[in-house]
């Protein structure tokens, strides 16, 4: 209950639609419960003493009554509409906002397709709880107990079935609750699993179709479905049994109301009007106790969602900017002092051990190693997409830490290993960070990159539309692009992580000729190939998470044993 409340709290963006609504509720129910009360004159006095002015007196006000309260539910549409929309748009965007302030450690202690999920799936889960929920809370309440409170006004001798019914429905609706709980949590996850497959599948689709294995990937699709689908079944079977049970107690209700009712008329203890009045109020206060019912089987749903973006709203950024933070980077002069590094804080190996490194700004840097060699988190800690574990990391002397988080990875770029472009043109790609970018440093940035060799050759040139994920483009063109895209940001320093491996060695080399040009840019090369890194001013080797030799070129090639394995293995001994 705790979780739901912590969610329910963003009504406060409109905390007026939301009084207004519950007042608007308050009054419809008022006059729909007086209506019965003015029959039972209508019958009572009209009809039995033929009094035409006492039925138009009751009539009118019943009328009068009943274009109220539809006034006033159509109001009440109207501001629950504008309230529940907003809810739904402030959560969703604090859920979204949240997702994006994780560090990479917080992001591994969810799934991605999770992720989704809650932001979508489960958002849409509290926005129907709040739809068909606010009208029922608090109106059945309100109607439950005037019903109950008139009935034994107008027949106290028979109203003590009400008092009988109460408290079977409520047993009835909390087995139901009691068993359908925890399945609703079952259920959210099956469709986070549901949806891990489906994200899968469309981001490898042209995996699966290389290797023909659609038969698999349907086989696997439908085993999450079923599951779903199980899991649904089992919940719905047992919550479903809430309109029966409450219909046949409100049947065995009526027929004990007419029952007694009926002998009471005939003693003249009760008018028939009374006996009308008070089947309308059964009526009202059993399909309230359902409504009650229905809310509670639609919040006990949203109890699981609610505790699932909980979680999502109070996980705290290990990674964060301090008070009076720098915010200004002069330049690009990096320095590891004694820097270690796990990913599962105080358990399991480092991954890296004991770095010492010193790079000047605008110098060039290659990495090589291995896989797994931990290549590509030696160069993440310096945008702080992780915290060193031991040591620190300096940039132009000063701890990254004390940087501003948005300051320190404006001032570095880094072109990752795999490509990410997004749906549209080319130029809205390349004008991703930098807007005001003008269209010569576009073009130089291109031209540095390569990238003006195809995009020329292309339909509406920087105008050409990309595609999802920029399918409409060659690997070798995705990497150019990106590279492009994080020169324009004009960095102080500039990261490539084995971000030429689809390009030929020929584009490769003049990449990193123009790069290296960059003197006012430190750059730093990660590969796998030595003819991407030979030119470097000088090259790092690691391996198994330390470093194994630093050198130029040809210090490395007369003095080291690996370089020299893998310079006669990729260049055959030949410059």
């Amino acid at each position: 209950m705790k979780d739901l409340f912590y969610i329910l709290k963003y009504i406060k963006y409109y905390k007026k639609d939301f009084i207004i609504a519950i007042g608007l509720i308050i009054f419809e129910t008022i006059f729909e419960l007086i209506i019965p009360f003015l029959m039972k004159d209508i019958i009572d006095k009209g009809i039995k003493n033929s009094d035409m002015n006492q039925i138009i007196i009751s009539g009118s006000f019943i009328i009068g009554c009943a274009i109220i309260s539809l006034i006033t539910g159509h109001f009440y549409a109207k501001y629950n509409a504008r309230l529940v929309t907003n809810f739904s748009y402030h959560l969703r965007q604090e859920v979204f906002s949240k997702i994006q302030s994780f560090s990479f450690s917080n992001l591994d202690h969810f799934r991605t397709s999770s992720l989704v999920t809650r932001t979508t799936n489960d958002v849409m889960i509290m926005q129907n709880t709040l739809v068909g929920g606010l009208r029922p809370l608090c109106r059945s309440p309100l109607m439950l107990f005037m019903g109950i409170g008139l009935s034994f006004v107008m027949a106290p001798k028979i109203a003590w079935i009400f008092v009988i019914s109460v408290p079977v429905l409520g047993i009835i609706l909390f087995s139901i609750i009691r068993y359908t709980a925890p399945k609703y949590s079952v259920l959210q996850e099956n469709i986070d699993d549901l949806n891990r497959v489906v994200r899968e599948n469309v981001t490898a689709i042209r995996t699966v179709k290389a290797y023909v294995r659609e038969d698999y990937e349907i086989e696997k699709f439908n085993q999450a479905n079923e599951q779903v689908m199980h899991t649904t079944k089992k919940t719905f079977r047992i919550a479903q049994l809430n309109t029966p049970s409450f219909q046949l107690v409100l049947y065995t209700v009526t027929v004990l109301i007419l029952t007694f009712g009926a002998m009471l008329v005939h003693n003249q203890e009760l008018e028939v009007g009374s006996l009308s009045a008070l089947l309308s109020y059964i009526l009202q206060v059993v399909n309230s106790l359902m409504m009650i019912s229905n809310v509670f089987l639609l919040v006990n749903r949203s109890f699981a969602s609610a505790k699932r973006l909980k979680e999502v709203l109070e996980e705290q950024s290990d990674i964060t900017s301090q008070e009076n933070a720098i915010k200004e980077i002069l330049a690009g002069e990096i320095e590891f002092k004694d820097v270690s590094f796990k990913y599962l804080s105080g358990t399991g190996e480092n991954v890296l051990s004991h770095i010492n490194l010193h790079i000047s700004s605008g110098e060039s840097i290659g990495i090589l190693g291995g896989t797994g060699s931990a290549k590509s988190t030696l160069v993440s800690l310096i945008l702080r997409l992780y915290d060193v574990t031991e040591g620190e990391v300096l940039i132009n002397g000063i701890n990254v830490n004390e940087y501003d988080l948005v300051s320190l990875r404006d001032a570095v770029s880094i072109v990752l290993q795999k490509n990410v472009l997004f749906s549209g043109t080319i130029k809205e790609n390349l004008l991703w960070r930098n807007k005001n970018a003008t269209d010569e440093e576009i073009n130089k940035a291109c031209e540095i990159a390569c990238a003006d060799e195809f995009i020329h050759h292309l339909p509406h040139g920087l105008e050409y539309d990309l595609g999802q994920g920029g399918v409409n483009v060659s690997g070798g063109q995705k990497q150019r692009l990106c590279i492009a895209r994080a020169l324009l940001k004009k960095p102080k320093v500039i990261i490539f992580d084995d971000s030429t491996s689809a390009c030929d060695m020929e584009t490769e080399r003049k990449i990193t000729k123009a790069i290296r040009n960059l003197r006012d840019t430190t750059n730093i090369i990660i590969a796998q190939r030595i003819s991407s890194v030979m030119e470097a001013d000088r090259i790092i080797i690691l391996d198994e998470g330390k470093i194994l030799a630093i050198g130029t070129h040809q210090e490395l090639l007369e003095s080291n044993e690996i370089y020299q394995e893998l310079y006669h293995q990729q260049l055959g001994g030949v410059l």
